[in-house]
């Protein structure tokens, strides 16, 4: 494996269907490029909660995982459950989300995620974002969906428990759920841990990337 860093990362564009989707799939990346990288701008977008409690807590939870980065969150109202019905909404969403910002990474679901509303939004994240790195996160639920990852980013201990803690903390709404405790985000980190020689990991998919041994910015 050749170890990559975000340290030159100065604005990053995630994104999820519904809230909780982007901190459960990419949390422990965010708190630590945040970290590393203060005033890092971090655009996220949410197509549905929008006048609910699940967008205060979104907004919660955003405070409390990046609070030294500039956070832009955009929650919008579309139905759960339903956007593949309202295509034209999302594709429309997804290009004035992409408008506002120029991202060095960009995060949003896996495209083999078998929930219909992560599918729609990895399949439309690419038309929108042609030219950016893009990693797609795993959402654990029910379904067998977990994808082969192709990109590890290890994750520290104080920050995994941290991750497991917001989660519960800011999202008490889906405290229900059979597979939303603990054990189980925490589980699923150790696993990807394991495949990369850390004690915790989230893992991502990559579908393209390019890879430049000039020292010159291939942009120009």
């Amino acid at each position: 494996m050749i170890p990559l860093t975000t340290r030159a990362v100065n604005s990053v564009a995630a994104i999820g269907a519904h809230c909780d989707d982007i901190v459960i799939g990419a949390g422990a990346t965010l708190m630590q490029i945040a970290r590393n990288n203060p005033g890092v701008v971090v655009h996220a977008l949410v197509l549905s909660g929008a006048g609910t409690e699940r967008e205060i807590e979104e907004k919660n939870a955003f405070a409390a995982l990046c609070p030294q980065a500039d956070v832009r969150l955009t929650v919008a109202d579309l139905p759960d459950g339903h956007l593949p019905d309202h295509w034209g909404a999302v594709k429309r969403q997804l290009a004035e989300f992409r408008r506002a910002c120029q991202p060095d990474l960009v995060l949003g679901p896996q495209r083999d995620d078998h929930h219909q509303d992560h599918r729609l939004i990895a399949e439309l994240i690419p038309t929108e974002f042609r030219a950016h790195l893009t990693l797609g996160y795993e959402i654990l639920k029910w379904e067998s969906d977990l994808p082969n990852p192709t990109l590890y980013v290890p994750v520290p201990d104080d920050v995994a428990h941290q991750k497991t803690q917001l989660l519960a903390q800011c999202y008490p709404s889906q405290a229900k759920r059979a597979w939303f405790d603990d054990e189980a985000f925490l589980g699923l980190m150790r696993v990807r841990g394991v495949q990369c020689r850390a004690r915790y990991a989230e893992a991502f998919v990559s579908e393209k990337a390019v890879l430049n041994p000039a020292a010159d910015d291939p942009r120009g």
